[in-house]
């Protein structure tokens, strides 16, 4: 069991006999006294990709779904089906599209470092790295005179993926992604 006030976006949580991730998290404190904090949180079903929303008070039980983490290499895709292969023990296995649609932005041939979560033999779900290294196929020029505020441009990266970089950043360079937020951090080292 698991405390509202303790989940995380990495818990998958028991929702009437099914593993459900938790997608997002928002936490909201009455401003009465004696009002204890609430939990809005946003699971979607591993098997049927359908979105649950539940609000909980800070210390609710919640049923924590058992599952085993195994770090994955993503291998290739063949069609709609994408093959993994896992590094402990070196057995392939596919996913479909639809399985992986939220991690396909960040996938590319041979990554390491991708986590699958597995209950009872059967991959639940995939999680990506919180940051990844991705490289700039296309963006508009840096302006000439460009003023030293923040101003951003939209940047295509291998994987189709479009993030706003700042004004400086040219193609072919490699940035580091934030996987959660789906945007730019920095450039990679």
């Amino acid at each position: 069991m698991i405390k509202a006030c303790d989940l995380k976006k990495s818990s998958v949580i028991d929702i009437d006999g099914a593993p459900h991730c938790i997608e997002n998290i928002s936490q909201q404190s009455p401003t009465a006294r004696g009002g204890g904090t609430i939990y809005k949180v946003r699971f979607r079903n591993v098997s049927t990709k359908q979105k649950v929303d539940k609000t909980y008070r800070a210390d609710d039980a919640l049923q924590e779904t058992s599952y085993e983490t195994n770090e994955v290499q993503y291998l290739y895709q063949d069609g709609d089906r994408y093959a993994f292969m896992d590094l402990a023990s070196y057995e392939q296995f596919e996913l479909v599209m639809d399985d992986i649609e939220e991690c396909l932005p960040f996938m590319v041939e041979d990554m390491e470092g991708i986590m699958a979560l597995v209950s009872d033999g059967k991959v639940l779900t995939l999680r990506m790295p919180d940051t990844i290294d991705l490289e700039i196929v296309e963006c508009p020029p840096a302006m000439k005179g460009a003023s030293a505020t923040s101003r951003t441009k939209p940047a295509t990266l291998t994987t189709g993926l479009i993030v706003q970089v700042p004004e400086y950043i040219e193609p072919g360079e490699t940035i580091k992604v934030d996987t959660r937020e789906r945007k730019y951090l920095s450039r990679a080292q």
